[in-house]
């Protein structure tokens, strides 16, 4: 016997074109899971504010440098974080406002 749903086929249409899948939900969670380690979101929190280069990250959060660079490369590579040269030294800030607007949102989902 086929089980009813309760949902009408407009709701059910829109829910399936809702929900992500395939290359989409891979790509949301490549996202959000950068959002799950404690020293990205601080040195992203950190860029929010100011660009900054990994020695003045590393200094004003107290993180080791190598610590660092490897998070910088990894937040570089997920789309969060954008560089730019000035001379020798390569500089890091968020890649866009949305970067601080999912921060945000987060503290204010939480009450904070």
């Amino acid at each position: 016997m086929a089980e009813t749903l309760l949902l009408d086929r407009r709701t059910r249409t829109m829910v399936e074109g809702y929900v992500p899948a395939g290359e989409v939900l891979t790509s949301l969670v490549r996202f959000y899971s950068v959002f799950s380690d404690g020293t990205r979101l601080r040195i992203l929190s950190a860029l929010a504010i100011s660009e900054m280069c990994v020695t003045d990250i590393s200094r004003v959060l107290g993180i080791n440098q190598t610590t660092v660079s490897h998070q910088l490369r990894f937040l570089k590579d997920a789309g969060l974080v954008k560089t730019e040269r000035h001379g020798k030294i390569i500089f890091y800030s968020a890649a866009g406002d949305v970067v601080n607007d999912v921060l945000l949102k987060g503290v204010e989902f939480l009450g904070y």
